[in-house]
């Protein structure tokens, strides 16, 4: 069971933000050998999305909603993770969906911009998001770009 959570990030505890980011960097940095800077000005404004384990209070899985005309001149997702003590639950798709949900509730009819992993077109596409680019290289990884328009 979990317990999610979704907060701004002038709402997130010292402790909270240090397990977020810990989090990020053993995924993107360490597990995926992609050194980039994880830490940049977009955490400052964007809504953040998580869930921790009711049993444990361990993080399982986080990502955050980037407000319009700061990455995209839509709403963007961005920085989607799942511990990997938690995979096994296959929480990427609740995460995406509760991230929607927060992206249309306070930004109504904007639709969503990805900056997507290539090899999870497929995860993406089944949550309502068309490739809109080619195919591009962020940080040494295959990445495309997706859009989900606004009013579904």
């Amino acid at each position: 069971m979990y317990i999610w959570h979704t907060l701004d990030f002038d709402e997130i505890s010292g402790t909270l933000m240090h397990a977020l980011l810990r989090l990020r960097q053993d995924v993107f940095v360490i597990e995926q050998t992609c050194i980039y800077p994880d830490i940049d000005d977009y955490d400052k404004k964007s809504r953040h999305v998580f869930a921790l384990c009711e049993s444990s209070s361990e993080l399982a899985c986080y990502a955050r909603v980037v407000w319009p005309g700061v990455k995209y001149k839509e709403p963007a997702i961005g920085r989607v993770v799942v511990s990997p003590n938690f995979r096994r639950d296959r929480l990427g798709s609740e995460l995406i969906r509760r991230c929607l949900d927060e992206s249309d509730t306070l930004f109504s009819g904007q639709g969503n911009r990805i900056s997507a992993q290539e090899h999870l077109y497929e995860f993406y596409h089944a949550l309502g998001y068309e490739r809109v680019s080619e195919p591009y290289d962020e940080d040494g990884i295959p990445h495309i770009e997706m859009l989900r328009p606004g009013g579904q």
